[in-house]
């Protein structure tokens, strides 16, 4: 899995690509989130376009980083989420509590 983080003003924009599975995949995200709320970013979108795979690993590491940014009183948002992702939000209902967007800019605009 590849990741590429951006910050915009007080947002922090984390791109995935490839399969969000397993270990040290997972553990890479949980970093990059701690980092940037090192640095005081509490407005966080998790741009999920490129995400070919994803599995109970995968949705556990978004369910840990979604409650780090909320016990920092920060937001989280789900973005551009590909079709694999999508259908497993929805399987296990989870598409409730992240209420993803569509695109980059839906998300940044339902963060200020």
């Amino acid at each position: 899995m590849e990741i590429k983080t951006e910050v915009h003003s007080d947002i922090g924009i984390i791109t995935l690509k490839g399969k969000l599975m397993r270990l040290p995949h997972t553990d890479e995200l949980n970093e990059e989130i701690k980092e940037l709320m090192k640095k005081d970013i509490k407005k966080i979108i998790l741009d999920l376009h490129d995400v070919d795979w994803i599995n109970s690993s995968g949705i556990g590491d978004i369910m840990r980083s979604f409650i780090s940014v909320k016990n920092i009183v920060g937001e989280l948002r789900l973005a551009r989420i590909s079709k694999k992702v999508a259908d497993v939000l929805d399987i296990t209902d989870l598409v409730k509590i992240f209420n993803p967007c569509d695109s980059i800019d839906e998300a940044i605009s339902s963060l200020k």
